[in-house]
């Protein structure tokens, strides 16, 4: 594992340019039918070429059998060892919709779901649209609790982000998701050594949940909250100071534009698809050094459960791959933040597939982009936070350390 400060001590200026790109859980679980995982069933043909002229291998977001959620995973995959720069989800679904968060608020990230005979039968409430989403969230903007502000805003389908402004409150309280259909929303409680204040804090996020609850009570699918991720705004170094670059984001989820604001990347407007995303990197390619694109539906549709339409989010990002290609950066990384194999609906610790491209590196001999052919590449099994090292090192941004 990295240490960004030793790091940040070697950091050079160039003129060189990186990619980044991330394909949210694209690393999955072979078909019990088949054995082919998702990404290795996919027709890949660009990315098999990109294999071919790269160094492969795997990485580990966090440590081999953790399971990470996506904010630890990427702030790993920028160079931020995820547990010394812990980052509350609530703290990223707050920015990621535009709330400014001050050092006292406290925000949370909100499930929509379903709830019937008082157990939780929809963790997402169907995916109810964006819209729908607005709706219900200017319904709850009604809602007032003594001791805080409440703001409510929605974030993309069932996700939504709830920030308490206020003072005296304590992120050492629980979630009130129980991560799991056929359980009832959960009582916020306290967190040992949480003190009168976070005892304050859980009784006020439960009356806030008991009115929500009245609120949406005539409605359906999306009857019910569910939060997660209490949080307070961390301090984070920026990217551009630690590494000498300029860096530039192309995300079209809330929650990972979040995330790289909060490292000090600046955001790069986009469409949602991943042709208007190679638009915007094409627009924006002589701004910056480091560009960070995020593809989200690879992960979405893990979580569905839905293996053929994963597979069908990779082929859709290979057929436009030579447009990425032909902008030829000098270093150009490929990769998953974490796996979220369709057999099992949602994150899981499986190492994510990698390929490194660089005419500094020496190709290893992988003929495609998969993870058996990872698990062999030059690159070993690693952890995600020396992968940007390895982009810097290949792009000339590191100086020789010692003698």
């Amino acid at each position: 594992m990295s240490d960004i400060d030793f790091l940040s001590a070697l950091s050079a200026r160039s003129s060189s340019k990186m990619v980044l790109l991330v394909l949210d859980g694209l690393g999955g679980l072979p078909r019990p039918d088949t054995g082919l995982t998702e990404l290795e069933t996919a027709r890949t043909p660009n990315l098999d070429a990109l294999a071919r002229e790269s160094i492969c291998g795997l990485i580990h977001a966090i440590a081999p059998g953790i399971t990470p959620g996506s904010g630890p995973a990427h702030m790993a995959l920028f160079g931020y060892d995820p547990v010394r720069f812990e980052v509350g989800r609530g703290v990223l679904s707050a920015l990621g919709v535009g709330i400014d968060l001050g050092p006292d608020d406290l925000a949370a990230r909100v499930n929509f779901c379903t709830v019937e005979g008082g157990v939780i039968t929809d963790r997402r409430a169907g995916r109810i649209s964006t819209e729908e989403n607005m709706r219900l969230c200017v319904k709850l903007a009604h809602i007032h609790v003594e001791g805080a502000e409440e703001i409510i805003r929605p974030e993309k389908e069932h996700r939504a982000a709830l920030v308490f402004k206020g003072s005296g409150l304590s992120e050492l309280i629980t979630d009130t998701d129980p991560q799991h259909t056929g359980l009832a929303p959960l009582r916020c409680e306290a967190l040992p050594g949480g003190g009168e204040a976070a005892e304050r804090t859980a009784a006020m996020v439960n009356v806030y949940l008991e009115k929500v609850a009245d609120l949406l009570a005539d409605e359906h699918p999306a009857n019910m909250i569910v939060t997660r991720g209490f949080a307070k705004l961390p301090d984070i170094p920026r990217m551009s100071d630690l590494y000498s670059i300029r860096a530039g984001a192309i995300a079209t989820y809330p929650m990972y534009r979040a995330v790289a604001k909060l490292v000090g990347m600046e955001l790069v407007d986009t469409g949602m698809s991943f042709a208007d995303q190679l638009e915007a990197l094409e627009g924006a390619w002589e701004e910056y050094d480091y560009f960070f694109i995020h593809y989200k539906y690879t992960d979405s549709r893990g979580e569905d459960g839905d293996f053929d339409a994963k597979v069908a989010c990779i082929e859709e990002v290979d057929a436009l791959m030579p447009r990425l290609v032909a902008l030829n950066p000098d270093v150009l990384a490929v990769t998953g933040d974490h796996s979220t194999p369709a057999l099992l609906a949602g994150h899981s610790w499986h190492p994510s597939p990698l390929l490194l491209r660089s005419r500094w590196e020496r190709r290893d001999g992988a003929e495609v982009f998969g993870e058996s052919a990872c698990a062999r590449g030059g690159l070993g099994i690693f952890q995600a936070t020396s992968l940007m090292p390895l982009l810097l090192a290949n792009a000339q941004r590191l100086n020789k350390f010692g003698a």
